[in-house]
């Protein structure tokens, strides 16, 4: 089955699941939960099975399933658990939907959701598979730039970094697409969006400083290090500076899904248009959202 044919409440494989009315009713519900105390999911419960380092997306799925009432079983060292004894992912899967009502799922394999969804019959959640995708991660960077700047469409949306292997920035281009905006591109050649996220529309450029004075939303990712071979070496000094922030707009939003390695200077954190930490908190909205949404109803 195609990712597009699996209804969202059933997996979240991949943003091409969603139409912009599933977005709005996601990002409604959101704003709602944001506000005031409630717990639909009292008596539910999820698996946090993550094969990749995390701390935002684990930590935020925690914070969400609990703040709606739910439980958590967290596997984020698969190193002690029988994957090491050489389990598949199909039975580990298969086992700890026994305990849930739900997985979300970290792997390094591209294709690992949609082995964990041909085998489960709770909701499946894609929490990064490999230099894939990061669907959640894109609903919330694009909830950021909603709440921060009002509106979406008709804004100029920069990104830069790692754009080759750099999953945030993949699912997060999709869903830019669904919309009326500019898209830019900065990273060194080696490190470029792969020619399947591209358009024709799409401008590429190796400085940012090209780009700076007309950016409405200055996305940055690290370089994605653990995804290069050993025999690569990238001279990557993308960073942004006290200079740029000083061409930019007034009402420009900087942004980073984090964990950032120099692309950003901590003397920029007190800059109010540097929103990467308030993008976390619209990230436990969005994923609250989500969980509702998937296993609130009976």
């Amino acid at each position: 089955m195609n990712n597009v044919d699996i209804p969202w409440r059933r997996a979240v494989v991949s943003v091409d699941q969603f139409s912009r009315s599933d977005i709005d009713e996601i990002f409604a519900l959101a704003a709602r939960l944001s506000v005031g105390r409630t717990m639909p999911l009292t008596g539910k419960s999820i698996v946090n099975l993550f094969y990749e380092p995390s701390t935002r997306t684990s930590s935020s799925f925690y914070a969400a399933m609990t703040k709606l009432g739910g439980s958590v079983i967290p596997i984020n060292e698969v190193n002690y658990s029988s994957v090491t004894k050489g389990e598949s992912l199909e039975d580990t899967i298969r086992t700890l939907e026994c305990y849930a009502d739900a997985l979300v799922l970290r792997h390094y394999d591209e294709d690992a959701t949609e082995r964990a969804v041909s085998v489960a019959s709770v909701p499946i959640i894609n929490a990064g598979n490999g230099a894939g995708e990061h669907p959640t991660q894109a609903l919330l960077d694009l909830y950021t730039i909603s709440k921060e700047r009002g509106h979406i469409d008709g804004l100029t949306v920069t990104l830069m970094g790692d754009l080759k292997h750099g999953r945030t920035v993949h699912s997060l281009v999709k869903l830019l697409r669904m919309y009326d905006v500019k898209v830019q591109f900065v990273s060194p050649p080696e490190l470029s969006l792969p020619r399947p996220y591209l358009v024709k529309e799409d401008t590429e450029y190796t400085d940012l400083e090209a780009v700076i004075d007309d950016t409405d939303i200055l996305y940055v990712t690290r370089v994605q290090k653990e995804r290069l071979s050993d025999s690569v070496a990238i001279d990557f000094s993308y960073a942004v500076t006290q200079s740029d922030m000083d061409r930019a707009k007034d009402e420009m939003v900087l942004m980073h899904p984090l964990p950032r390695v120099g692309e950003i200077p901590s003397e920029l954190d007190s800059d109010p248009r540097a929103a990467y930490f308030r993008q976390m908190k619209y990230g436990l909205h969005v994923r609250m959202a989500l969980l509702v949404s998937m296993i609130g109803r009976d």
